[in-house]
């Protein structure tokens, strides 16, 4: 029946409930069929197949330098940068071969850039992942990530300033290039010449790549026992000789002190020099000077400036600053400095590598504390009957299985005689299961260890894949290569590839290649280098070792 004023009501069209509930959910970022959901869906079940039994991982590959290897992303890089090979094919396949570079032309540091989501960017190279370099002369260059192409190219400076690090304040944003430490010449020192500017620091916000600003840390504004300076996150960390260290908001100097903002590539007149900003032989101009002591947000001592913030609610961790207290952490509020309960870790390690701790990279506020064979994930929670107190509580602990323990005070001979030893191994004795590395796998949220077993010359390591929420063990790799622990080591564990990389004495550098393999027929070549036939290949000058 018609309703009043002679028109029927409209009736929704079938399904259309279900259209208005899709459009909701899409609103808030579910849709079954957005890319980020079927990129999930797929690591999720590329952690299944990781984990099954039947999943081997085998060494496809080894390649041999005489300078050090890098790795980004599924390419290692070689020789200062100049080769680049891809570590997806099971076959070393060199992406780009550039001829030996000049000392004039050395990267010291590099760091890679890939495009961020959702942006229209300038330029269609810009939408491909590039490597920014540092070079020995002060140049920073873009290359292409694939070809090693310099797509930009910017002077910072000259005269005296050398230019060594790169590091991001906000990752994959805002980028900083620090210089190392001004000192002035030996026979400067001498006539009591004093040098109050210790660092300088160049930051760039990425893709585009523009220059927001120069800027000098000075003794006579952060004081005289300055020795390092970093940027994170928006803060300015100053640290100083006693162990204290400083905070303040970087944003806001930036802001506060900039005289003029610049632009790359555009003519400036500055002091009385003319120039093209970011060319040969300006640079950059020091277009941000501070005048006078920012406002402190926080200060902390600490054994060695080592100082770390994280958690929720935030915390800090420290080590008092005294030498006995070396390997004592202490978890306290960033609020109100109060020491957490349970808030001093100390594992009574004695060892020759001290144990470490920092928050776990996940963003859980969660902790990490590493010993020689114990690893405990630690969480803040609040106190019963008391919010205001936060408590240190264990989340769970992986052990190291030292089955073959050998630490006998008491031994009786042939003969019968008892022979007490008048020493005890180390918690990091070599010939016990020792923990050597703990990483975190963001996109497959698995913690990954490699523990280490060395009798004699022959070490044997292995690498762990433990569930992040529980620590259960899923997987444990075997690395078929001897490891010897008074090597410097490096292992990478990323998505379907591990990759191990080792320097050893007189710098020579290994780099062992290992794939997931889900064939269960070939379980024993994976196992073995007895059991496979190894070929050696020569490309782009290079010798590569593959099965």
């Amino acid at each position: 029946q018609a309703p009043a004023g002679g028109r029927r009501a409209a009736s929704r069209a079938p399904g259309a409930h279900n259209i208005c509930r899709l459009l909701t959910r899409r609103a808030h970022g579910f849709y079954a069929r957005d890319a980020g959901v079927a990129h999930r869906k797929n690591l999720g079940l590329l952690r299944k197949i990781i984990c099954q039994e039947s999943t081997k991982f085998k060494n496809v590959w080894t390649t041999h330098s005489a300078s050090p290897i890098a790795y980004e992303r599924g390419r290692i890089y070689l020789d200062n940068y100049q080769c680049c090979i891809s570590s997806i094919a099971q076959e070393p396949r060199i992406l780009y071969q550039k001829p030996k570079c000049s000392k004039s032309e050395k990267i010291e540091d590099a760091l890679l850039l890939e495009c961020p989501l959702g942006e229209m960017l300038p330029s269609p190279s810009d939408y491909k992942s590039s490597l920014i370099v540092l070079t020995v002369q002060n140049w920073l260059l873009r290359l292409s990530a694939d070809s090693g192409e310099i797509l930009e190219k910017i002077y910072l400076a000259g005269g005296c300033c050398k230019f060594r690090y790169l590091s991001w304040d906000t990752p994959q944003e805002i980028m900083v290039v620090k210089s190392a430490q001004n000192k002035l010449p030996a026979a400067a020192r001498q006539a009591g010449i004093q040098q109050s500017v210790l660092f300088y620091l160049a930051v760039f916000q990425v893709l585009p790549l523009s220059f927001i600003g120069m800027l000098e840390i000075n003794k006579k504004i952060f004081g005289n026992s300055v020795t390092d300076v970093a940027v994170s996150n928006g803060i300015l960390i100053i640290m100083h000789s006693m162990g204290l260290v400083r905070l303040y908001n970087f944003q806001a100097i930036l802001e506060q002190f900039m005289e003029q903002p610049f632009d790359l590539g555009h003519e400036f007149n500055w002091n009385g020099q003319v120039g093209v900003v970011g060319k040969y032989p300006f640079g950059l101009p020091y277009n941000i000077k501070i005048t006078d002591t920012p406002p402190l947000l926080f200060e902390a001592s600490s054994l060695e400036n080592a100082f770390q913030i994280g958690g929720y609610p935030w915390h800090y961790i420290i080590t008092p600053n005294k030498k006995k207290h070396k390997g004592v952490f202490h978890i306290c509020s960033l609020k109100d400095h109060a020491l957490a309960k349970n808030g001093i870790q100390d594992m009574k390690c004695c060892s020759l590598e001290p144990d470490w701790i920092y928050f776990h990279p996940d963003m859980s506020g969660r902790i990490i504390h590493v010993g020689p064979n114990l690893i405990k994930v630690l969480k803040l929670k609040e106190v019963k009957n008391n919010t205001d107190q936060v408590e240190i509580a264990e989340d769970f602990t992986i052990v190291a299985n030292r089955e073959n323990c050998v630490n006998n005070t008491v031994t009786v001979t042939a003969s019968g005689r008892v022979v007490k030893t008048r020493f005890n191994l180390l918690d990091d004795d070599p010939e016990q299961e020792t923990f050597k590395i703990v990483d975190y796998e963001d996109e497959l949220d698995l913690l990954s260890t490699v523990a280490v077993t060395q009798i004699g010359a022959d070490g044997k390591a292995h690498l762990d894949f433990h569930c992040n929420e529980h620590g259960i063990l899923l997987k444990s790799i075997p690395l078929l290569e001897s490891w010897d622990v008074t090597y410097s080591h490096e292992v990478y564990f990323d998505k379907d590839l591990v990759l191990h990389i080792e320097q050893k004495p007189n710098r020579r550098f290994s780099c062992y290649v290992y794939q997931m393999v889900c064939d269960a027929a070939k379980d024993d070549e994976c196992s073995s280098h007895e059991k496979t036939e190894r070929a050696f290949c020569k490309k782009g000058g290079r010798i590569f070792e593959y099965i």
